[in-house]
Order: C-alpha cells, then structure tokens, then sequence
C-alpha cells in the first residue's frame, strides 16, 4: 500500500486492471491500511476512495488471526490471502518486501 502512494508504475496497474477488468480484485485489510497511513499519511483515505479497491474489515475471524501475531497489518493480509469459499485459492499479497513473506503460507506478486 505504501509502494502506491509512492508512485510505484505496478501498483498502478493492478489497481487499473482492478477497476478495469471483470474478476480482478484488489483487497485492502483495515488493518494494513492503517499502517500504510501511518507511513505516509493520506494513503488510507486515497486507496480506500479507489473504485477497484474493497476495502476489508476487522471481523472477528480476523480479529482472531490478528490477536496471534506481533503485527496487525501484516496478520490482516496473510489472514485476508487464505482461501475462502469466495475466493478457493486464496489471495496473492502484492509487496515490495517479498523476503518478509518467506516461510508464510502465503503466495506473494513481487513488486520490485
């Protein structure tokens, strides 16, 4: 979410492929936005105005995968990338930080 607020050119295509595309989707964790806010102050508010982004809330599923980790915002995204009867296969975390999703059951898109 940072990489997006800085300008990063694939960040901005996945975010135009989201609004663009049938069946492209770009979830924004609560949680990971208000890091990302913290970080640059403004972000939250402008990814969250984004017609391709849905914005994902605290439920109490996640509040519960939240509460077993050091850090909410990344607890909130690895949380938000399992799989679900919405979405089978799961989420694809886009990061600048690949190498902090090492080792995780995630799968990551590496923005660098």
């Amino acid at each position: 979410m940072a990489a997006a607020g800085k300008g990063n050119v694939l960040v901005s295509r996945l975010i135009h492929r989201a609004h663009a595309e049938a069946g492209w989707y770009l979830y924004a964790p609560a949680c990971a936005l208000v890091e990302a806010d913290r970080t640059r102050p403004g972000t939250a508010e402008h990814l969250a105005a984004l017609p391709g982004v849905t914005v994902l809330d605290l439920d109490l599923p996640a509040a519960l995968a939240v509460a077993r980790q050091a850090s909410w915002a990344a607890a909130h995204c690895q949380h938000t990338a399992q799989p679900t009867a919405g979405r089978p296969e799961g989420a694809i975390i886009p990061t600048t930080d690949p190498e902090r999703w090492r080792g995780q059951p995630v799968r990551v898109l590496d923005l660098t």
